[in-house]
């Protein structure tokens, strides 16, 4: 399996985050690529540095707007008057009357959903090349692979076309998605990230050559809070190309394998030429978000049903985070694949 990841990606080093009304520090850190890379050298796999890719792949699923904010925030930050390390959103619009702000701080409100993806004076570069890995591995698929591995952070799936949030700035999984349909009528995406995926089901929700499905906690009491619920399937063209799958937070492997296959079924049904999976490792019952009971064996079984499906798989690192477990995490999962595509 051919593999992606830029060494630049670990300037991206975010201090801020705010929980339960409490300032801690971010836990998008650097170490999660080295966890993850451990993972792919006991796998044997050496990954690639990615080339850049062009700006046509960022402007296929993000604004103009959003694309300019994430680049010159920081600079701008840093000229206001006693600025912090990071850019950090204090104030938030109210979008059924609101008016795009030139101001820097109306812009932080306007682009960032959240306090939990702080740019700093690197994020827009690790954004970049995480962006590079994720269209590096779609055209090694689109060339031909049957399948490739994206190391990506900070993560995608939680920005939409223009807001950044829950630890992501870009979407990969999105940018990538979009990168695949260049080659094939239908695409689908597969996000077992323990969170939903919703700034993927965001960008796509109206489309209908891009089917989207999450297997995620129940947002009732789970990130993002506000949408994930099963009821959500998609508007216009894209009316029944939305599939929510919740589940409880107690949940473990059989509940959560039975779910997978349930997605898989309803991915048969759209008939895809090719599969983008958004690669969350934080449903593991170690994981620090406890978010759901998954094993290693889970995993990996995830893994062997996911390449048994036949697509041409673009993998896309999503969540996962700092615990000793991670490395295997990833290294079960990514075994059970390489199994199950034989």
């Amino acid at each position: 399996m051919r593999c992606f990841y830029a060494p630049e990606t670990e300037a991206h080093d975010p201090i801020f985050r705010l929980t339960h009304g409490k300032v801690q520090r971010n836990a998008e850190l650097p170490e999660r690529a080295r966890l993850l890379l451990a993972g792919l050298s006991q796998l044997g796999l050496t990954p690639e540095e990615p080339f850049e890719a062009p700006d046509e792949t960022l402007e296929a699923v993000h604004t103009p707007d959003f694309l300019d904010f994430l680049e010159t925030a920081w600079d701008e930050w840093q000229a206001l008057p006693d600025a912090g390390p990071e850019v950090v959103p204090n104030v938030f619009p109210d979008r059924s009357v609101a008016t795009y702000p030139s101001h820097i701080t109306g812009r932080a409100g306007w682009h960032m959903g959240d306090t939990s993806a702080p740019i700093g004076q690197h994020s827009w570069r690790a954004t970049r090349r995480a962006a590079d890995c994720a269209v590096a591995a779609a055209d090694a698929v689109l060339n031909g692979a049957p399948a490739a591995y994206a190391l990506c952070r900070p993560a995608g799936h939680h920005s939409s076309a223009e807001i950044a949030a829950g630890h992501c700035l870009l979407n990969n999984s999105a940018i990538a998605a979009a990168r695949l349909r260049e080659g094939h009528d239908r695409v689908a995406t597969l996000d077992i990230d323990v969170h939903h995926g919703n700034g993927t089901q965001s960008i796509f929700y109206d489309r209908g050559d891009v089917m989207t499905v999450s297997i995620h906690a129940d947002p009732t009491s789970y990130y993002p809070w506000f949408v994930g619920h099963s009821y959500e399937t998609g508007l216009g063209e894209g009316l029944g190309f939305n599939l929510n799958l919740p589940l409880p937070r107690s949940t473990t492997d059989d509940v959560w394998l039975d779910t997978i296959a349930k997605a898989l079924d309803a991915i048969a049904a759209h008939k895809p030429g090719a599969l983008l999976l958004s690669l969350g490792l934080d449903a593991h019952e170690n994981d620090p978000l406890a978010g759901m009971k998954i094993t290693w064996d889970g995993f990996r079984r995830a893994g062997e049903m996911i390449a048994a499906a036949g697509y041409p798989t673009v993998i896309v690192q999503e969540g996962g985070y700092l615990s000793p477990d991670l490395t295997k995490s990833l290294v079960s999962f990514l075994s059970g694949f390489m199994d199950g595509a034989k």
